[in-house]
């Protein structure tokens, strides 16, 4: 469960650092968002490796899904816009592959 909550705290600092580039770029905001964007994004690199998994490309994979549940979590929290049921029901779908992904039994191909 420990990986969760890393996941958690990675997408929140990836989703705000990408959010002040959005701000800046898209809502014509200071340039100066670039610095809190790009620091929140290099906490969003060190707290991604703090994973226990033996792959990178397996850990960065079975975040996807935790990073899609957080950022409509942003889409209603700091954007106040309603996720729809749609939404969710994609969401929980990719969570249940993060799940199957970082916790599953490892099967190997042919």
């Amino acid at each position: 469960m420990i990986n969760y909550l890393w996941f958690l705290l990675a997408a929140a600092f990836e989703i705000a650092g990408c959010y002040a580039f959005w701000m800046w770029l898209r809502l014509d905001r200071s340039a100066w968002w670039i610095v809190p964007g790009l620091l929140s994004l290099a906490l969003f690199g060190l707290l991604l490796t703090r994973v226990e998994a033996a792959f990178a490309g397996r850990a960065y994979a079975a975040y996807g899904g935790v990073y899609i549940v957080a950022s409509l979590a942003w889409l209603a929290l700091v954007e106040k816009s309603r996720p729809l049921i749609s939404d969710w029901l994609g969401a929980a779908l990719c969570l249940a592959g993060a799940a199957i992904i970082l916790l599953g039994p490892r099967i190997q191909g042919p």
